[in-house]
């Protein structure tokens, strides 16, 4: 099982970033948790999401204490959150930065694998918008092979499709930017 903590603010798409890699897992047969974890609901406030997925059954029903993944959609809030907290050792940190991987790795102290991606230039350049959820969903899935990348983009594509259908723009705005993100990720 592999469980995943998704920092963000709020109007980032924490949450939904949360739910589409669930439902790409489910897509494919695997077992899947999403889950939201906030305060008070209001633009900008710090909020975490969480993922479990695994090829079992998964009979946990509690918070993510110690994840192998952690993806910060808003690098701002590492001056007040501690994303690394509980992070495992030799697990992965995915930071949404113009910054070097290695730079990151110098600010956080975190010994781990560390990953960069500029997810907000990426949705600004291709949905329009800085909601960087879409291109740290291409970037995660693309370092950990949690799922199958083409099989996560498919399933992505229907569900915008349902939601944006009469915004063909934004769907392809999305797609582009989960591509884009997997080919611009940079390892430490």
């Amino acid at each position: 099982m592999i469980e995943i903590r998704w920092h963000g603010r709020g109007g980032q798409g924490a949450k939904t970033v949360a739910l589409l890699l669930a439902d790409a897992a489910l897509a494919v047969g695997k077992h899947m948790q999403a889950f939201p974890e906030y305060g008070p609901e209001r633009m900008g406030a710090p909020v975490q999401s969480f993922n479990r997925i695994s090829d079992r059954p998964i009979t946990l029903h509690c918070s993510v204490k110690e994840p192998s993944v952690v993806a910060v959609l808003d690098p701002t809030l590492m001056a007040t959150v501690n994303v690394t907290g509980g992070l495992k050792p030799d697990g992965i940190l995915l930071v949404n930065t113009a910054l070097s991987p290695a730079e990151i790795k110098q600010q956080t102290g975190f010994a781990g694998t560390v990953y960069t991606i500029d997810a907000s230039k990426i949705s600004r350049e291709t949905i329009g918008r800085d909601i960087p959820n879409t291109p740290m969903l291409g970037a995660l899935v693309k370092v950990t092979g949690v799922l199958d990348f083409d099989a996560m983009v498919e399933d992505t594509e229907k569900k915008l499709a349902k939601k944006f259908s009469h915004r063909p723009e934004v769907i392809e705005g999305n797609i582009k930017s989960i591509k884009r993100a997997a080919l611009e990720v940079r390892a430490a």
